[in-house]
C-alpha cells in the first residue's frame, strides 16, 4: 500500500473511532419513573480507500480517495431498579417507537416476575 492510501486510511480511521466510542455504545442513561434506562448500541463500520500514480509519455499523475461508513443500531436497553439490573433486547422487525411505549408496563412486570422468583427461591 503506498504512502497516500496508507495516510487515506489512517485518517478514515481516526475520525471513525471518534464516532465508535464507548458513548456511542453506552448510550445516555435517562430516568423514566422508578427505573433508569441504558441504551446499548451495535456499532458497525467499514472502510476502503486506494491511491495509485502513473505516467504515459509526458504526462505523469497521482490520485487517492476513500470512504468509510458507521451504522449505529440500538440493540438493547439495560434497566436498574434500586440494586436490580437487567438487560433487555430489542427485537428485530419491531419499531424503537413501540419499544418506548410499552417500556414501562413491560418493565414493571419483569420486575414483578424477579421478585416473585427471589420469594420461591427462598
Amino acid at each position: 500500500m503506498g504512502t497516500a492510501a496508507g495516510e487515506i486510511i489512517g485518517k478514515l480511521m481516526e475520525e471513525l473511532r471518534t464516532i465508535a466510542k464507548t458513548e456511542t455504545i453506552l448510550g445516555e442513561k435517562m430516568q423514566v419513573g422508578d427505573f433508569t434506562l441504558i441504551p446499548v448500541s451495535k456499532v458497525s463500520l467499514g472502510l476502503g480507500a486506494g491511491a495509485g500514480q502513473g505516467s504515459e509519455t509526458k504526462k505523469t499523475g497521482e490520485g487517492g480517495a476513500g470512504g468509510g461508513g458507521v451504522m449505529v443500531t440500538p440493540i438493547a436497553f439495560i434497566v436498574v431498579k434500586g440494586d436490580e439490573i437487567s438487560f433487555h433486547g430489542i427485537k428485530r422487525g419491531g419499531t424503537l417507537d413501540t419499544f418506548f411505549e410499552s417500556l414501562p408496563e413491560m418493565a414493571e412486570k419483569i420486575m414483578a416476575k424477579c421478585q416473585e422468583t427471589e420469594v420461591k427461591e427462598e
